[in-house]
């Protein structure tokens, strides 16, 4: 990813976002030629010259302060978020540029272990580009069998846009992949220099349009908890609140946890997928015993049949 082209492309698609009345500016009545805010706007609200904010725009090299990127955060009504996004993107860290590795991501035995352990859980570790590094039997029967697939396509992005079943087990499939897309996107702004981010963007532009037109959206978003309403294939609706945690010793790692509220029609429902997965081959035709730290993937998914 071009660092400079991404900082003009990420701070015109916020401006184009703002109105002048959102920004407290007099609305002069005129048409527009752009939606949202002018450059001579965002230059104003923030206290910088126009040809200086212009010249950010366009992707200059300037050695831009953190009291500026603070103002033109305010300026353009940045969450969180996107402010640490735009300060990765105009102040990157000093030194070359160096490539991401590309070898898979190592995960610590007792990480693998904590997994196992929450045997009535849905959990899974997730690292950059939103790969899915392990995972424990409760996630692999909610969403799919990772520990199947061929390392490259162990990804929570390419499962939600590369695989039908997605669109029909998320109820509200068109928000999380929105929201994939705009984790996505955040990891961009860590990882530029990353060829598999770059190769997978890639790939997903020309196979999906709904990701081409959410990437070019310039959103960015961090998963740290919520909930997602399912429709599961075996144990049918479902809702479940997640928390996302990232991890003190790699934080390009977090565990994702999945639970339900105490007493709900959810939480049965956990309970169920988790007998069902435990039930003898001859009750569906394929193996279940398979734990976290297995080498050849579970045998078995909950898309493969109802009990």
């Amino acid at each position: 990813m071009d660092r400079n082209t991404a900082l003009g492309d990420f701070l015109r698609s916020r401006r184009a976002r703002i109105t002048p009345r959102q920004a407290g500016l007099t609305d002069d009545g005129g048409s527009r030629r752009v939606p949202g805010l002018r450059r001579e706007e965002v230059a104003q609200l923030a206290g910088v010259s126009v040809d200086y904010y212009v010249r950010l725009e366009r992707g200059r090299r300037l050695n831009v302060s953190e009291s500026v990127l603070d103002a033109i955060s305010r300026a353009l009504r940045l969450d969180p978020v996107e402010r640490t996004h735009l300060f990765q993107l105009a102040k990157p860290a000093a030194g070359r540029p160096r490539r991401t590795a590309t070898r898979p991501q190592p995960v610590r035995p007792g990480l693998r272990d904590l997994l196992r352990i929450l045997e009535h859980t849905p959990a899974l570790v997730l690292g950059r580009r939103l790969d899915v590094l392990a995972s424990n039997q409760m996630a692999r029967a909610l969403l799919t069998d990772f520990d199947a697939l061929p390392h490259r396509e162990r990804n929570l992005v390419r499962f939600m846009f590369c695989d039908e079943t997605a669109r029909s087990l998320y109820a509200h499939w068109d928000t999380h992949a929105q929201d994939i897309v705009a984790s996505l996107r955040r990891d961009a702004g860590r990882h530029p220099h990353d060829p598999l981010l770059a190769e997978l963007v890639g790939e997903l532009s020309i196979k999906d349009e709904d990701f081409r037109r959410w990437w070019a959206d310039q959103n960015v978003y961090r998963h740290a908890h919520g909930s997602k309403h399912f429709h599961h294939p075996v144990v049918g609706p479902l809702t479940l609140n997640y928390e996302s945690l990232t991890l003190p010793a790699d934080p390009d790692q977090r565990l994702s946890v999945y639970t339900a509220e105490a007493g709900s029609s959810s939480e049965e429902a956990l309970r169920l997928l988790a007998g069902w997965i435990r039930q003898p081959e001859t009750a569906h035709g394929q193996h279940a015993d398979h734990d976290t730290e297995g080498g050849g993937g579970s045998r078995r998914s909950a898309r493969s049949g109802r009990p």
